[in-house]
């Protein structure tokens, strides 16, 4: 067994056989070497495990259930896979820019009291092009207390943090959390992202440092419904929680711009071509 890495990136991966590669080998490209990759191949029937298996690289591990896992139950998995202190979830088809983990990991190590470290991202097309760049932590950037991230994100009533690949998080502060929420299927990261942050600071990076592909058929308005309602209830619990302080002018200013950022998220999902726009 090789000696703990400092970062488990997790990749769970169904179907995924035609963009795996890529996705390893922006891993392997990181100026920051130590860290192990975690590939679960969520039964597949595809060849996604001989893709990840081919990358030849010691620091790989290749495990696979026996059954298709629905999502929060296969990404939390993963990082119950990892053995690492800090983790990265990385979709099977997303990218990291090769000096991701150098920055995130630097910010980490220098302040024991963070407990997310986000960046922005640029979304991707299919063929790994830009389609809109430097999206997401709009008014995050810097340090900022999870007060501030909250009153952020119910003003918002959307997720400026963004998606799994931008975000490096503690291991610990992951189990304590209780993990990915199976009821929480359509906000996943945000989520599971105030969550955290009961236990340390948030640091946003102005760098994009990551890639989100965003192709994909459009989300059906049953699930357009749900990831509303899911939306809705996260905002209320954020609203009454008494640790992020939540004022009612927050609350006001949300209910106000819904409509707006409603309109905004289906303009940039229609122009970026993605099935959900989280920012």
């Amino acid at each position: 067994m090789l000696p703990l890495a400092d970062v488990s990136v997790c990749i769970p991966v169904h179907r995924g056989e035609d963009v795996l590669a890529e996705t390893i080998g922006s891993v392997l490209d990181q100026t920051y070497r130590d860290f192990e990759i975690v590939v679960l191949d969520n039964a597949s029937p595809d060849r996604s495990g001989m893709v990840a298996r081919a990358a030849g690289d010691p620091r790989i591990r290749v495990e696979r259930t026996a059954t298709v896992l629905p999502e929060a139950e296969c990404w939390n998995r993963a990082v119950q896979l990892s053995r690492a202190p800090l983790v990265k979830l990385l979709c099977a088809d997303d990218l990291l820019h090769p000096r991701c983990l150098e920055f995130q990991v630097a910010a980490m190590d220098a302040d024991p009291g963070l407990a997310v470290v986000a960046s922005r991202r640029h979304l991707i097309d299919e063929e790994s092009r830009v389609r809109v760049p430097r999206r997401g932590l709009s008014g995050l950037t810097g340090m900022r207390t999870g007060v501030e991230v909250a009153r952020r994100v119910v003003r918002q009533g959307g997720n400026p943090i963004g998606e799994p690949a931008d975000v490096l998080f503690r291991r610990e502060d992951f189990f304590a959390a209780g993990g990915w929420r199976a009821d929480r299927s359509h906000i996943l990261d945000l989520d599971l992202w105030m969550r955290l942050l009961q236990y340390g600071e948030f640091l946003g990076l102005p760098e994009p440092l990551a890639a989100v592909r965003v192709i994909g058929r459009p989300a059906s308005g049953d699930d357009a419904e749900r990831r509303a309602d899911q939306r809705a209830a996260l905002m209320d619990e954020l609203g009454d929680s008494t640790l992020f302080q939540v004022r009612g002018i927050d609350r006001t200013v949300g209910r106000l711009l819904s409509p707006v950022n409603r309109t905004r998220r289906r303009v940039l999902s229609a122009v970026s071509g993605a099935k959900r726009v989280p920012a």
